[in-house]
């Protein structure tokens, strides 16, 4: 803790000549540049805006309180990056999650790597930094990746080379783009993977993909079982060998049900599954990962009494 707190005093001193006029840094060539950009300084928040490049378009509200109760507690330990726009304003390039606890938590300053860029740098740096963390869903990803090519008129060769990534593992993303927007939101959500996705784009007729994006949801269809739903829907003669899901091939999930358990999922945020006998009666499965994540479910559930 004591380490972290000296680490974000270091550029406290340096803060003031981001507030002189007269030391009004617009370029890496200016005076005191060396002394402010590529450092750490303290900047207070009301002096940055967030970034309209950034990819990420929704945050959890509960990891983000999570972070704002640590960094209460010992700070904001690693720095955000910014770029500077004019005197004592900045905007972020990344970091926003700890940007909006800092925020929630009632801090008024945060550690801040400073950069010079222009808008074609920040969009470069924030998509770049974003398509390498772990948590961004595989529609998010081919967003990045299509707004770098489209925005910095990069080639799938270059974009290959600027991220890390094959350029076979570039095309499969940005495939997913094709897909029915319905089946985009599924995937976002989780309700569906990015084989399943991979696994519907070899459907051309949106209505026969939407179809098989139901009967994944409803019976909880595997990568596999999907591949060969829609083998068999492109080649009439052959019969989709289906296993482990949910519900046999005999006794298929009815429509109603099909399309009202995304209703369910939505609402308690879980992958709901769902049994269904021949006569038309059933029951619903909620899972839960968690103690924490239980309460939850009760709370919802007790909220409709």
């Amino acid at each position: 803790m004591a380490k972290a707190t000296k680490k974000q005093a270091l550029g406290r001193g340096l803060s003031a000549l981001l507030k002189d006029p007269e030391n009004d840094i617009k370029s890496a060539d200016d005076k005191n540049a060396d002394k402010v950009v590529g450092n750490i300084i303290e900047l207070e928040l009301e002096s940055i805006e967030v970034n309209p490049f950034q990819p990420r378009t929704s945050f959890n509200d509960e990891t983000l309180r999570e972070l704002a109760t640590s960094i209460k507690e010992i700070g904001v330990i690693q720095p955000i990056t910014v770029r500077k726009l004019d005197f004592n304003k900045f905007q972020l390039v990344s970091g926003e999650r700890r940007y909006r606890a800092s925020k929630l938590a009632g801090i008024e300053k945060i550690p801040a790597y400073i950069r010079i860029a222009n808008d074609q740098e920040s969009l470069t740096m924030a998509l770049v930094e974003n398509i390498q963390r772990q948590d961004l869903d595989p529609i998010e990803i081919a967003l990045s990746y299509q707004r770098l090519i489209d925005e910095i008129n990069l080639t799938q060769e270059q974009l290959s080379d600027r991220v890390g990534k094959k350029r076979s593992t570039i095309a499969n993303y940005l495939r997913l783009l094709k897909l029915d927007p319905i089946v985009q939101t599924g995937m976002r959500d989780g309700f569906i993977s990015m084989g399943h996705g991979r696994a519907l784009i070899n459907i051309e007729n949106q209505q026969e993909q939407l179809d098989i994006y139901e009967k994944i949801i409803g019976n909880s269809l595997s990568v596999r079982d999907t591949e060969s739903l829609v083998r068999s829907l492109n080649n009439k003669d052959e019969k989709p060998n289906i296993k482990g899901s949910s519900a046999s091939s005999k006794n298929e999930m009815p429509r109603h049900i099909a399309k009202g358990i995304k209703d369910f999922s939505e609402y308690f945020g879980a992958k709901i599954d769902v049994k269904v006998s021949s006569k038309g009666s059933g029951k619903l499965i909620i899972p839960f990962s968690s103690e924490e994540d239980f309460k939850r479910l009760k709370k919802l559930i007790n909220s409709e009494e």
